[in-house]
């Protein structure tokens, strides 16, 4: 990269671009923010983060030259957890109490990037956002009746699963809003997934008060949609990451998917014994391993996805099948000892083993086979250096 370095200055807002093949959007874009910034008494810095496989960082370079903003780049060799992950690592390097995040393509006004930071001053609220879905908003920039059903869908699924963290907010799907840095810095590990990073700071950063500006979402002025089907699944991948953050939830989606392993057992208990004639009982060790191997696909690639570390995949299917094998072995005697010992009845005696036994698989699969080795992209409480990308010219 080239540029002279530039002397850093106090500023009241840093505006981060996570950019993936944006060249032919990158000039209007700064002459707008630019011209949006010409009459207000705000200063600003913009931070692209950017991913591109394109010539984006050489378009960058030469238009900051022409830029009446201080521009920052920083290009990711590794571009981990998607557009999600570069807009964290812009947060990083961002040195302003407000932070705003806007996409490229300028389906997001700049002119609007103003009025987003002073009404979250006027409101004392923590995170503003743009929203499409408020009074006065309009999803018109979404091509095509797919896009606009997708985007409803995504909606109404995000603010079912999170009624009382999104209470208030009508757009949780936005790419465009402000949030304020301590917010950002008292939240803990971030994990972002995908390019929907307002949910994840919305949900990891618990901001003390939201509020929302109506946009008009604009088409697209150069280049191409980054909506694809592989980014609505990483989306769904990262709902269930979120929703089960909570030791709580973890413990009901476990069980549920520990339910769900019934059915590949029983099928195979029946296609083994029933229309093979195989003994019950090695049917019945094989069908277990059918259903373990089932719930170990779904805790491994769902539950856990975020935190499959210290361990290799056959080293977790394997303490997975141990510590599944190893509780039937486990509630029989348990059963037997409150029966004969304790004097209790058959069926409550093997009901409080199995919860015993259920407790503790979970504790030894959320604690050990998958317990958290090292935070996500920004560690807790912190944030990466803001001499880390390249200032440009001026």
């Amino acid at each position: 990269m080239t540029g002279d370095a530039v002397e850093p200055v106090a500023v009241d807002l840093s505006i981060v671009v996570p950019t993936f093949n944006e060249a032919g959007n990158i000039e209007e874009l700064l002459r707008r923010l630019g011209a949006a910034f010409a009459d207000v008494p705000l200063s600003a810095e913009v931070i692209f983060a950017d991913d591109s496989t394109d010539d984006t960082c050489a378009v960058i370079e030469r238009a900051a030259a022409a830029s009446p903003l201080p521009v920052v780049l920083h290009h990711r060799a590794v571009p981990t957890a998607g557009l999600g992950g570069a807009v964290v690592e812009g947060i990083g390097r961002a040195r302003a109490p407000w932070i705003v995040v806007i996409d490229a393509d300028l389906q997001h006004p700049p002119e609007l990037v103003p009025e987003l930071v002073a009404r979250g001053a006027a409101a004392g609220a923590e995170l503003v956002v743009a929203s499409r879905y408020a009074a006065g908003g309009s999803r018109s920039g979404l091509a095509g009746g797919y896009r606009l059903a997708v985007s409803g869908a995504s909606t109404l699924l995000t603010k079912g699963l999170f009624p009382r963290t999104l209470r208030g907010l009508s757009d949780p799907m936005s790419g465009f809003f402000a949030i304020r840095r301590e917010a950002v810095e008292r939240s803990g590990a971030l994990e972002p997934l995908g390019y929907k990073i307002l949910l994840e700071l919305a949900v990891r950063c618990a901001p003390r008060g939201i509020t929302e500006v109506p946009y008009s979402f604009g088409a697209r002025h150069a280049g191409e949609s980054k909506s694809t089907v592989r980014e609505g699944l990483r989306f769904l991948r990262h709902l269930v990451t979120l929703r089960t953050s909570d030791p709580r939830a973890r413990v009901v989606a476990f069980g549920l998917i520990g339910l769900s392993g019934f059915v590949p057992n029983l099928l195979l208990l029946w296609a083994l014994n029933g229309r093979g004639g195989m003994y019950f009982a090695p049917a019945e060790i094989i069908a277990n391993q059918a259903g373990l191997l089932w719930n170990f696909l779904l805790v491994d690639g769902l539950l856990y996805r975020q935190r499959r570390s210290g361990h290799g995949w056959l080293g977790r299917l394997f303490g997975f099948a141990l510590v599944g094998n190893a509780d039937l072995l486990a509630r029989i005697p348990l059963s037997a000892v409150l029966v004969v010992g304790a004097g209790w009845g058959a069926v409550p005696a093997t009901a409080v083993s199995m919860v015993v036994v259920f407790a503790g698989r979970f504790l030894v699969v959320d604690r050990w086979l998958y317990g958290r080795r090292g935070a996500g992209v920004l560690g807790s409480g912190t944030t990466a250096p803001a001499t880390s990308g390249t200032s440009l010219h001026r």
